[in-house]
């Protein structure tokens, strides 16, 4: 996973003001989220959007926490882990501690993706060479099938 703060990903959400407030639908179209999703995510204490009555504001923190959210679920973290690891920024610090626990926790992902690509490498094989058999027989009835019938 790219060693990525809450203030990377904000310095780059499209030079808004932290005025500028997106509506939950707008949120989610922007990120191929649900509705639900966000709320899950409010509920986990992952985002905190304003609030005005019945509307959820999200502020550019908010979204920038939503980029990183969606970047550690694809590369496999568990949520209780980004949480962690977002939690521990600190905008008047250097962050030495979070990219430590992010680099800790990244690292022990690789070797976890690493050990699934090769057991899918083991399926693929193995059911390569299983069709490959099966196409076989099939091929050898076949022709059996149409001697038969040829005679």
């Amino acid at each position: 996973m790219k060693l990525v703060s809450v203030a990377d990903v904000a310095a780059n959400e499209n030079n808004l003001s932290s005025d500028d407030y997106v509506r939950i639908g707008e949120m989610a179209k922007k990120y191929g989220v649900t509705l639900r999703t966000l709320r899950f995510y409010e509920d986990k204490g992952l985002l905190n959007p304003k609030r005005e009555g019945a509307t959820r504001l999200y502020t550019r923190r908010d979204r920038a926490r939503l980029k990183l959210i969606l970047l550690g679920r694809k590369v496999g973290f568990s949520l209780r882990d980004v949480k962690q690891m977002i939690d521990l920024y600190d905008p008047t610090g250097t962050n030495a501690k979070q990219l430590r626990l992010t680099l800790d926790k990244s690292d022990k992902q690789l070797g976890r993706l690493n050990k699934q690509r090769q057991l899918l490498d083991e399926a693929i094989g193995e059911l390569s060479e299983h069709m490959a058999v099966v196409r076989q027989l099939l091929a050898e009835r076949t022709a059996v099938q149409q001697a038969s019938a040829a005679s």
